[in-house]
This record gives structure tokens, sequence and C-alpha cells, in this order.
């Protein structure tokens, strides 16, 4: 993977947030790529519990103060930077104060997901877009970890599907096992289909729970991971049936070469 550039975008990364499947994946594939000589970004959103002082956060002006539009909506666009320490790794925290400066991440103290989760995806998936952009920096293949990540490959191939700088970019989800119950805001199709979208290929969002919301995204990559042993049985026949390259689970120790390999294999 030598010189190869993969932007990593997730909805969580240790060690900013707290361990689970999702934020460990995060920080242990793009360390092993780095590792192999790639060149690596990772982006995630900066919630409010993520101390900024214990992580050295700072904002890059040059980056920030573009508006970016939700559901008819202007929300400005605040970016920071930090670096993993001893790993030269630097990771892209998109913020918002209306979205993200709650201390928590996706639901208040009583467990009850935020209402505008489906708006703080969005809004995450066009930031980092328009990110990379003003970067400049065209990623090989960009690698989609969790749920609240799900709309970028749904933006990328039809919002954002005339931007020459991805023409040659390939995307990989990875799908883990369901990480909250019930459904984002019923209206979440409509105000992605505010940003012409074809309805026929975001019909799964009528519905906005974990598992559509992984299943649209899945469509729209060109590749896909089996993240958890525990994925369920209709969402793995879904990836097995959908026509995508996929990899099958593969236990922690022994990911570095399967990732690899599908990578190289599958993807470029």
């Amino acid at each position: 993977m030598n010189d190869k550039r993969i932007l990593y975008v997730s909805s969580e990364v240790v060690p900013y947030l707290a361990e689970n499947e999702v934020s460990l994946m995060s920080y242990d594939v793009p360390k092993m790529i780095n590792d192999q000589g790639g060149q690596i970004r990772i982006f995630m959103p900066r919630y409010g519990n993520i101390n900024e002082r214990r992580h050295q956060l700072h904002e890059v002006i040059r980056l920030s103060g573009m508006n970016l539009v939700v559901n008819d909506m202007d929300m400005p666009l605040i970016i920071k930077v930090a670096s993993i320490p001893k790993e030269r790794i630097q990771v892209y925290f998109i913020d918002n104060d209306e979205y993200f400066k709650r201390k928590a991440t996706f639901s208040d103290e009583d467990g009850v997901l935020y209402p505008d989760n489906d708006e703080r995806s969005i809004f995450f998936a066009k930031g980092v877009v328009e990110t990379v952009k003003k970067l400049n920096w065209v990623p090989d293949i960009i690698h989609v970890h969790g749920w609240l990540a799900g709309m970028l490959p749904i933006y990328m191939k039809h919002y954002y599907k005339d931007e020459a700088l991805f023409a040659d970019t390939k995307i990989v989800t990875s799908v883990y096992a369901q990480s909250f119950d019930g459904t984002l805001d019923p209206e979440m199709m409509k105000k992605v289909a505010f940003d012409e979208i074809p309805d026929a290929s975001i019909v799964d969002l009528e519905i906005p729970n974990y598992e559509n919301i992984m299943k649209a995204s899945i469509l729209h990559s060109d590749a896909v991971i089996i993240a958890s042993e525990e994925l369920s049985p209709s969402l793995t026949k879904f990836i097995e049936t959908s026509g995508k390259p996929f990899l099958p689970f593969v236990p922690k120790d022994a990911f570095a070469e399967a990732y690899t390999n599908f990578y190289k294999n599958q993807v470029i």
C-alpha cells in the first residue's frame, strides 16, 4: 500500500472517544496502512464530549468558514485538527455548534436518540467532501466506518458525482453490528432528496432505522467489509447478494493481511 492514499471517514475513533468495535477499527486500520507507507487522513465529527485541551485540537482557519446547506438551512462548517500521539496521524474534525456541541455522541442522557441525527449525518458527509476538496488531496480509497458516516457514499455517488477530483476514487464501507434501536427522523429521505438525490436511490431511507441506513450506504459503495461477527443475518444476506465485492468477517488478529489484500485485489 506504499503511497496509496486512503481517506478514513468514521463516526467514532479512539483515542478521542470510548473504545468500541467501530472506534477501535477506525484507529487500527489507518494505523496499519500508515505503517505500510500509505498516505492516510482520518475524519470524524467533533462531538462535545471530546476533550479539546487534552487532545490538543485546534481550528484550521483556512479550512473553516464555509456554510453547508442542510434541508435548506445554512450551517457553518468549522474544521479542527489534531495528531494521534506517536503515530504521526492527522485527524480532522467536522464541527458545528448547532449539531455537535452537546456533551454526548448520538443520544441524550436518557438514551434517546438526538432528533437531528439525520441532519448531522448529512452535514458530516458534506463537510468531509468539501474539506478534502479544499485540501486538494485525492484519495484512492474512501473507507467509511459507522452509521453516522453512512450518507457519505450516497452523496459521493450523486451530489458530488461530477467532481473530477474523485473520478477514480473507490468507496469501501465497513458494516458493523446494530448500534442503535428505533429510527431517525421520518423526514430523513426528504432531506436527502432535497439535494437532488433521486428517490429511487434512497428508498431504504423511507424507514431510517440502522439496517436501512446501512443498506443505502452499501448500495452506493464499491466494496463492503463485514466488520462484526455479530452482524444480523438479514444484513449479511443483503451484502452477499448485493453484487458488491465483499470481505467476510476477519478476526482482529488477522485483519491486517486480509484488509490489505482486499484493498489491492478488489478495490484499487
